[in-house]
Formats: C-alpha cells, structure tokens, sequence
C-alpha cells in the first residue's frame, strides 16, 4: 500500500496510507445510492401530486408562474447530481458522504488540505474520470490517484481510526498506585503531544520503522527536556506510562 509524508506542525512526519481501490469503490457505489434514493424521492412526490390533479395536461408556459416554479423545481433536482462531490468536499475536509462512510478523504501529496481550486479541478475532470477510466488510473498510479487527482497534486488516503487494542501501549497504561515513575519531565507534554506520539509510535511498530520510531523519540526528548541512553522503544514507552501515571494522579 502506497504511503504519502506529512509533516506536521510539531516538526514530525507522519505517514498515511493511500486508499485502496476496493475502498474507493465502495465509497463511489454509496455515494451513487445517496443519488439515486434523491431522484427516487422526487419521482415519488411527483406522482403522488400528480394523483390528486386528474385536469388534463397542457403546454408549459415557461414564462408564467407555474413555468418559473418547474424550472426552479428541475434546477434543485438536478443540482446535486451536478454539485455533489464539489460541495461535499469542500464542506466536508474532502470528504463525500461515501468516503465519509469508508474513512477516507481527499488530501494533497504535501498532506495539506486541497484548496478550492484543487476541489474545482477534480470535479471538472470528472466529466472525463469516471467509470473503468477512473479504476485504471487508480490501479496503474502509484500514488492511488486517478486523473483528476494527477491535475490537482492530490490523492485519497484512509482516515480510518485505528482500534483501541491495536494500540502498543494499551495494556501497559493501566499501572497501579505502586509506579513509580521514572521521566518526571514526562508532565511538559500537552495531550495533542502524547496522542501524536502514540500514533507515531504505533505507525513505526507496525511498519517496522526505525527511523520514524528514532525520529520520534529525540522529538520527545526535545520537548520535554529529557536526556537518557535508553533505546528509543522503550524510552518512549515509558515516557507514555510516565505521562498516563501522572495525568491520573494529578502530580
């Protein structure tokens, strides 16, 4: 699976994966359905008025009253299959309502948010990126991106939450009374600080990254003020059950 680097305002990168085509699939296919039940509701509600006028039809007169509420009419039924993935991802953090569903969102290949000219430009090749077009492009890029993506400098990552027990030091956090604990300094780190450690940890345990693990730990030690020779594993680890201890005790 593809990865794209973000480096994040703490001066430390993290990696996101790409999302895999079956993903992107699944999250079009709902998005289709969420288009579809809208025309399905608009034809029910037509004939179900239609069932109460029994006059005859006649021509429309696109000029009068009723001719400027038909094309008013047609216009909010056709504005969302025209608009939808444009106004979704710029009001959803690039997210439709399907790729809200498979926890994934459009991102730029330096991991900042799209800007609108970014969004504009995905939608305006969709008219030629879709269907099996889309799908090849996707499979053949490396980068999990099909043209419109190409255009924009973007691609689709997954945003998934990861699961509380995959978590490294989930069965670790729960010390008792009796810890002592050993990095005092542990207590200058901010909340945001710890959860991105604990993601970055759990990144470079599941990828085998020693690197991003090595990059980790001098971050901490940084910021919190700690010099120490102990391997950067269990360094960081412990600054984790440091920072849990003393956040539940108040010291």
């Amino acid at each position: 699976m593809a990865t794209i680097r973000v480096h994040t305002a703490q001066n430390v990168t993290l990696e996101y994966e790409t999302a895999s085509l079956g993903e992107r699939i699944l999250a079009a296919l709902i998005d289709y359905a969420i288009l579809i039940a809208w025309g399905a509701l608009w034809v029910a509600l037509i004939k179900a008025v239609a069932s109460y006028d029994h006059s005859p039809p006649q021509a429309t007169d696109w000029g009068s009253a009723g001719g400027i509420v038909a094309i008013v009419l047609m216009v909010i039924i056709a504005a969302p299959y025209v608009f939808y993935h444009l106004a979704c991802e710029v009001f959803f953090n690039g997210q439709s309502l399907g790729k809200k569903a498979r926890h994934i969102r459009v991102m730029r290949l330096d991991g900042t948010a799209p800007r609108l000219g970014d969004y504009l430009l995905r939608w305006v090749l969709r008219i030629f990126d879709s269907g099996m077009v889309a799908v090849i492009a996707v499979s053949a890029s490396q980068r999990g991106q099909r043209l419109g993506d190409m255009a924009a400098g973007t691609t689709v990552v997954s945003v998934r939450p990861r699961p509380a027990q995959a978590t490294p030091l989930a069965a670790d956090l729960g010390e008792g009374p009796g810890y002592q604990v050993v990095f005092p300094q542990a207590a200058r780190l901010a909340d945001h600080d710890v959860a991105l450690v604990r993601q970055l940890l759990y990144q470079a345990q599941a990828r085998g990254n020693h690197a991003l693990l090595n990059e980790t730990a001098n971050k901490v030690k940084a910021l919190a003020a700690i010099e120490t020779d102990l391997p950067d594993l269990p360094f960081v680890q412990t600054v984790l059950r440091d920072h849990a201890h003393l956040a539940a005790t108040g010291a």
